[in-house]
């Protein structure tokens, strides 16, 4: 996924659609006349059409079903998904983008709580619910947090009265932001300019934080709350704790607050990887530039983004905008011939090649455990995933009502850090536009 599709998370599927039925009420009639069912698979990835039309070719063979597979091209899949659920042969597995997503299909979606999909997820909690309802798996996931550079905090923990005696202690935000201030103070000796990078509000950056930490305090109100599905409005809960881990952003930096404005993502990135700073918001993607600026695997981990709220059993931000869903409307013979064959691709040694190999998939299946990785920060997310102990904080940003939402609170964060406004205009532009930016989209 790439940075502008980060930023963009549901944004495919904002607005609503109605989807005509055909006179089969947009359900499948392929099933074979064994008895077997069929499978039309809609994928959303062009990249990896080829790899899907074998994995479909290979079950076929070896399972005497057929499947088809059918790419949206880029940018159009919503409309190809309205156009092809009208037809008598529909798709039998189609997929969503996440919450705002789902609402546009949820008439089309079975329950999966019973399939081998849902039940070999390392951590169920990041499935896509209605209610009790299972109505997506994720079968692609990405993992953020904080980065950081191993060598750096060995360095300083190698310090006369260093905080902490190995980077294992940071558990919590009291301890990340003991070591940081003691970093920050003591930068000289460590030979760095800030225990963090800079929180540059570049449009190249700025996503990392009216995003993706905005998700945090979002993630633990919608936790509460237990709402799972966008809300039309939302409270003014845990925004002390988001004070707090972005005051340690901008304090502890790299970068003095007056300069943040015109910050690149790629200076947050080079910092990083020149060993200026000890710390990094970011996630499983950025792997590829640090490597390519020198960085090696040994000196990289990720800490989950500890703002004081249930840190004890918190694990990265792990989450996904690819479900894969299993079209209701579809016989039954279809729906199970679904289902077997998204179990065959995590479970066989030719769909899980596929899927990891292949086509480059990190996935939340137990049935990948053992699957090598040469990502550190890919193998801390897996960590983190298979940790029975934690709970992964889920991609609630994909339930922002808006991009302009988004960008109304960058606008106040940046403000606040440069000093020209204050922290009620960022609860403000965190609490009160959501419901106008909800009325705003519906």
């Amino acid at each position: 996924m790439n940075r502008t599709m980060k930023t963009t998370v549901g944004l495919l599927a904002a607005a609503a659609m109605v989807v005509p039925l055909a006179a089969c009420g947009g359900g499948s009639s392929s099933s074979s006349g064994d008895g077997k069912g069929s499978v039309y698979f809609l994928n959303f990835k062009p990249e990896a059409a080829d790899q899907w039309k074998a994995v479909a070719a290979e079950y076929e063979k070896e399972k005497g079903v057929k499947v088809k597979v059918q790419t949206a091209a880029s940018n159009t899949y919503e409309q190809q998904l309205k156009s092809e659920l009208a037809k008598s042969e529909a798709p039998t597995i189609f997929q969503v983008n996440g919450p705002v997503g789902y609402q546009s299909w949820k008439a089309y979606t079975a329950d999966l709580k019973d399939t081998a999909i849902y039940k070999d997820m390392n951590d169920q909690s990041l499935a896509l619910t209605d209610g009790d309802k299972i109505v997506g798996v994720p079968y692609v996931i990405e993992s953020y947090g904080i980065i950081y550079n191993k060598d750096i905090v060995a360095k300083y923990t190698a310090l006369d009265g260093a905080v902490i005696k190995s980077a294992d202690e940071i558990k919590d935000f009291d301890t990340l932001k003991k070591v940081a201030d003691d970093m920050q103070k003591r930068k000289k000796d460590l030979g760095i300019e800030g225990a963090f990078t800079s929180a540059g509000f570049d449009a190249s950056s700025d996503w990392r934080f009216k995003t993706h930490l905005a998700n945090i305090p979002l993630y633990y109100q919608f936790k509460k709350d237990n709402i799972t599905a966008p809300p039309a409005s939302i409270k003014d809960m845990y925004m002390d704790n988001f004070k707090n881990i972005f005051d340690l952003y901008i304090t502890d930096s790299t970068t003095e607050k007056t300069q943040l404005s015109s910050k690149t993502g790629d200076d947050a990135s080079s910092e990083f990887a020149l060993g200026k700073a000890a710390f990094y918001q970011n996630g499983t993607w950025a792997w590829s530039d640090l490597q390519k600026a020198g960085m090696k695997d040994s000196s990289v981990g990720m800490l989950p983004i500890y703002i004081g709220v249930d840190d004890k059993t918190e694990g990265l931000a792990t989450g996904s905008e690819n479900y894969w869903c299993i079209n209701s409307k579809a016989s039954e013979a279809d729906q199970k011939a679904s289902a077997d064959f998204l179990e065959w691709v995590i479970t066989s040694d030719e769909g899980k090649k596929a899927m990891s190999e292949d086509m480059g998939f990190t996935t939340p299946f137990s049935t990948f455990n053992d699957v090598k990785t040469t990502n550190p920060l890919i193998a801390d997310a897996n960590a983190s995933i298979q940790n029975k102990n934690l709970t992964q904080v889920a991609w609630d940003f994909s339930m922002m009502p808006s991009e302009e939402y988004k960008n109304v609170l960058g606008q106040a964060m940046l403000a606040y850090a440069q000093g020209t406004g204050d922290w009620n205009a960022v609860v403000d532009a965190f609490v009160n536009n959501w419901a106008t930016e909800y009325q705003a989209t519906h």
